[in-house]
């Protein structure tokens, strides 16, 4: 039976794991043997801290079992034995003595952030820059990775394995970036961020419509990236957005796992702790300095939480609001949004008229997400027939079975309104 202890000792071993994995990367530069190494050290301290407790200094103890296991795995490969002495070259001297690690002063010093930048180095592929930071940062294993994208074992780890290659190939050592690269590379860290919360919040090609391990792994790093990034206000505006979708998904799903849309949600449902946490952050973040996409996106879920009802919900707020977004730059799926907004504030026959600029974009044009939103504008039309086709054709299009389900429920409830013999209306 798991204990609170059990938890507690779980939680602590993914907070420090990123730190110890920073620490002997700057000290050796051998990404994948210190990887290899610290996760040995985790497993060790998942053994024997139950039965002996944990340390008086975490840290270092896990600093001095991982520096040990890397040395010790060098030294007995003969076939890179040169290697191994370019490493020792590079040891600290009370490592080679035996010394406790922690008595080495830099083992205070908390890599986290450099070592997210380099899980998110532009060599690597987005996909490798997900499954790097989940397992070196986040500490998920391969397996538990693996579950949540939905391929088999063996291939995410050798997706692990390229992105490892990748990273050593590039000889970018431990080190946080400058100038304009910092603020370039930042933006690449919370990119990588949001698309691991989007993919726990409604998975792709799932049996299941959120994957929560993952939202709560991404919102994790973002408060760890938030910490040690403070003044950074795209950041800020992330963790918010997070927070307060997040605080909803108590809501998204029926008893059977069925997909339940924002308006016909149980509100009383929402976690009302992260909406206040959320609502609170953003509100103090805006008026910090230059706005971006993110914090917009935040204030957008903000007004969303704290209407007590869709009738209820300020729509030219989030309408005026979608117009802001959508001057960063073009963007599909914003538009898309906006469509709504604007469906809601003028109407849905002026909703539609903006869906069909989108239907020549390449990006959305046969997204179902379109056919979707197209049918929803449709039905509030009362246009019940186009609305059906339209739910059918949406339904086919998702790899989602929630959304199939949903879309294909709603098509046949419009059929159904149809007197026999009788075309929808």
């Amino acid at each position: 039976m798991t204990t609170a202890a059990d938890h507690a000792a779980e939680d602590l071993l993914r907070e420090l794991a990123p730190q110890v994995l920073g620490t002997l990367v700057r000290r050796y530069g051998v990404f994948d043997a210190c990887e290899d190494a610290v996760q040995e050290a985790l497993l060790a301290a998942t053994l024997q801290w139950p039965e002996a407790g944990v340390p008086d200094n975490p840290r270092g103890w896990l600093v001095t079992v991982a520096s040990r296991k890397l040395v010790d795995r060098i030294r007995s490969d003969s076939a890179r034995r040169r290697r191994e002495d370019a490493l020792a070259l590079a040891t600290p001297r009370a490592e080679l003595l035996g010394h406790a690690a922690d008595t080495v002063p830099d083992a205070d010093r908390d890599d986290s952030l450099a070592l997210l930048f380099l899980c998110c180095h532009p060599a690597l592929s987005p996909a490798g820059r997900i499954a790097l930071t989940l397992r070196a940062v986040g500490g998920l294993t391969t397996v538990q990775i693996a579950a949540a994208f939905l391929v088999p074992e063996a291939t995410m780890a050798q997706r692990i394995s390229r992105a490892k290659q990748t990273v050593k190939a590039s000889g970018t050592s431990l080190a946080m970036p400058e100038g304009a690269d910092l603020a370039e590379r930042l933006a690449e860290v919370r990119h990588v961020l949001y698309l691991v919360f989007n993919e726990g919040y409604t998975t792709t090609g799932s049996a299941d419509l959120t994957a929560p391990e993952l939202s709560t792994e991404a919102i994790r790093l973002t408060r760890m990236l938030h910490r040690l990034v403070p003044d950074d206000t795209e950041t800020a505006g992330l963790l918010a957005l997070m927070l307060l979708t997040d605080a909803r998904r108590p809501a998204r799903t029926g008893p059977s796992g069925e997909l339940v849309p924002l308006a016909e949600q149980d509100r009383s449902r929402w976690d009302r702790r992260l909406v206040t946490e959320g609502v609170g952050l953003i509100s103090r973040t805006l008026p910090r300095g230059r706005v971006g996409p993110y914090q917009l996106q935040a204030a957008i879920a903000a007004v969303h939480d704290e209407a007590e009802d869709t009738d209820a919900t300020d729509w030219p707020q989030i309408l005026a609001l979608y117009e802001l977004l959508e001057r960063f730059g073009p963007n599909p799926m914003v538009t898309l949004n906006r469509a709504v907004a604007v469906a809601m504030v003028h109407g849905p026959a002026t909703g539609l008229g903006l869906l069909t600029a989108l239907e020549t974009d390449h990006r959305l044009a046969r997204h179902h997400r379109l056919l979707a939103t197209r049918a929803h504008l449709l039905e509030l039309l009362g246009e019940h027939e186009a609305a059906a086709a339209s739910y059918r054709e949406a339904a086919r299009r998702t790899t989602s079975t929630p959304e199939r389900r949903h879309l294909s429920i709603r098509a046949h409830r419009l059929e159904a309104r149809a007197q026999p013999g009788e075309k929808c209306r």
